[in-house]
C-alpha cells in the first residue's frame, strides 16, 4: 500500500497537508491557483514530481469553478498562460513544475489554433500527468532496483536514503522510495535506512512514517544526518538511493540539501548513489549544476520546530496531537542562518540515474549521455 497525497476528481482537489505529518492526517482543499501556489510555497506539499501535478490540477479546478470554457478560445488561451507563469514563480529550483508548465501552454496554444476546446484540452493534458507519473515512478522503482542488485551481486542489500521522494513527494509509489519499495517487493531488501533530513526533516517526519506503512517492522531505521559516515563504515550498504528536483544535461543533480555530502561519503566508502528521477526532472537546456538556481528558505526554519507536545514515559514517547507547540531549541538571535533547501552533486559523483526509460550510466569518457533518453 502506498500513501495517497494528492486526491482529485475533475473540479475536486485534496491534497494531505504534509506539514501535519506524522502525528495528524489531514486533507486541504485546493481551489484556486493561489492556493495552490501557497500549498507549494510553504510546503504542505512538496517534491518536485508532486508540486508540479499539484500546480497544473489547481488550475484546472479552477478553470472548471469560474466556467472558463464558456470564456471565448483566446480568453481562455490567455488565462492558461497567465495563470501557469503565476504558479511557477511559487519555488523555483524543481524543474518539473516549469517543464508541466510548458507542456500546459503547448496543448492548450494547439488547441486554440485547430479550433478546439482549449479549456477541455487542458483538463485532458493535466489530468493525464497524473496518471502517468505514477506509471513512471514504478517503472523507475523496478528498473532501479534490479540495477542495485545487479551490481552488489546478493540477493538482498541494504540501502539508504535522503528527504522524502515516496508517494507523499510524487502522485504515488515514489522515485527513490520507490526502488526501495520495488526491492521490497521483490523480495531484495535487507534493510532501508532514511536521515532525518534537517532542517525540515522531511526523513523522520515523512519517509519514516512511509516506511513503517510499507516496510515490514524491523527492516527500516531513522539516523540523523550526521551519522551517515558512520553508517557506512560499520554497515554493508549497496546503495544510496536519492530523488532530484533538477538534473542537468551533464548529470549535476540538484537535490535537497545534505545530498552532496552524502555523495562524497559514498564515494570515499565505494558505495553506489543513485539518482532517482523521471524524464521530466532531467534540464536538457541546463548545462550543467553551475546553472541552477538555488532556492534560499527562510531562517526560521532553522531556528524553531513545530509539533505536538510529546511525553516521555517507560514504555516509549507519547504524542498528544492536540496540543502543538513552537520551539527554539538554540540561539535565536545574534547569528546570521545559512538555510539553502538544495544543493547541488557533480556528476562524477553520481554513478547511475534510474529513470523510467531504464538506469543511465557514464560512458567510457565519464560522461552521462542523457539526450538518449529523449530520443
Amino acid at each position: 500500500m502506498s500513501l495517497q497525497a494528492i486526491k482529485y476528481t475533475r473540479g475536486s482537489l485534496t491534497i494531505l497537508d504534509q506539514l501535519r505529518l506524522p502525528h495528524a492526517s489531514i486533507y486541504v482543499p485546493i481551489s484556486t491557483c493561489e492556493a495552490g501556489w501557497d500549498a507549494i510555497k510553504r510546503m504542505v506539499v512538496r517534491g518536485a514530481p508532486a508540486i508540479a501535478i499539484v500546480a497544473a490540477l489547481a488550475l484546472a479546478v479552477e478553470l472548471v469553478d469560474i466556467k472558463a470554457a464558456e470564456l471565448e478560445p483566446q480568453q481562455q488561451r490567455q488565462r492558461i498562460q497567465e495563470r501557469l507563469e503565476y504558479l511557477v514563480t511559487s519555488r523555483p529550483t524543481a524543474v518539473n513544475l516549469a517543464d508541466a508548465a510548458g507542456k500546459l501552454n503547448v496543448v492548450a496554444q494547439k488547441a486554440f489554433e485547430a479550433g478546439e476546446g482549449v479549456v477541455d484540452k487542458y483538463l485532458e493534458a493535466a489530468e493525464k500527468m497524473l496518471v502517468d507519473d505514477v506509471a513512471d515512478n514504478k517503472a523507475i522503482g523496478d528498473h532501479g532496483a534490479q540495477w542495485i542488485v545487479e551490481q552488489a551481486g546478493d540477493a538482498e542489500v541494504a540501502v539508504l536514503t535522503h528527504c522524502n521522494t515516496g508517494s507523499l513527494a510524487t502522485a504515488g509509489y515514489g522515485t527513490a522510495l520507490g526502488i526501495i519499495r520495488s526491492l521490497n517487493t521483490a523480495g531484495h531488501l535487507s534493510h532501508a535506512y532514511c536521515t532525518e533530513t534537517r532542517p525540515y526533516n522531511q526523513g523522520s517526519r515523512l519517509t519514516a512514517y512511509e516506511l513503517s506503512v510499507d516496510i515490514p517492522a524491523g527492516k527500516s531505521t531513522l539516523i540523523t544526518d550526521s551519522m551517515a559516515s558512520s553508517l557506512l563504515r560499520s554497515r554493508k550498504i549497496a546503495a544510496i538511493v536519492v530523488g532530484a528536483d533538477r538534473v542537468a544535461a551533464n548529470g549535476d543533480t540538484a537535490n535537497k540539501i545534505g545530498t552532496y555530502q552524502l555523495a562524497i561519503v559514498a564515494k570515499y566508502h565505494g558505495v553506489k548513489f543513485v539518482v532517482a528521477a523521471p524524464r521530466t526532472t532531467i534540464d536538457m537546456k541546463t548545462k550543467s549544476g553551475e546553472e541552477i538556481e538555488i532556492e534560499q528558505r527562510p531562517e526560521e526554519e532553522v531556528l524553531v520546530v513545530t509539533g505536538p507536545r510529546a511525553k516521555i514515559t517507560k514504555d516509549g514517547v507519547e504524542v498528544m496531537q492536540e496540543e502543538t507547540y513552537t520551539v527554539a531549541p538554540g540561539v535565536t538571535g545574534g547569528v546570521s542562518v545559512y538555510n539553502p533547501s538544495f544543493d547541488v552533486t557533480p556528476k562524477d559523483l553520481i554513478d547511475a540515474i534510474a529513470t523510467e526509460k531504464g538506469v543511465c550510466v557514464k560512458n567510457a569518457q565519464g560522461e552521462f549521455e542523457l539526450a538518449k533518453l529523449f530520443a
